[in-house]
C-alpha cells in the first residue's frame, strides 16, 4: 500500500501569485482549513514544496 500525504490549507493565498493559487487548486484544496489526501509521488511532492508556506502536510498510511 503507497503513503498517502494529508495537505490542509492553513493560510490564505491572497498575495501570492497566480502559480500558486493554481497549485493550492490543483491539489485539490477549495478553501481554507479544507484538508485532501493524496498519494505520495514525486510530482505531489513538488507541488506541496512550492506552496508550503501555506499548507501543513502530514505522512499517512
Amino acid at each position: 500500500m503507497s503513503k498517502k500525504l494529508r495537505i490542509t490549507w492553513t493560510k490564505s493565498a491572497i498575495g501570492y501569485g497566480k502559480d500558486q493559487k493554481a497549485t493550492v487548486r490543483a491539489l485539490g484544496l477549495k478553501r481554507l482549513s479544507h484538508t485532501v489526501e493524496q498519494d505520495d509521488s514525486p510530482a505531489i511532492r513538488g507541488m506541496v514544496h512550492k506552496i508550503r508556506h501555506l499548507v501543513v502536510v502530514e505522512e499517512v498510511q
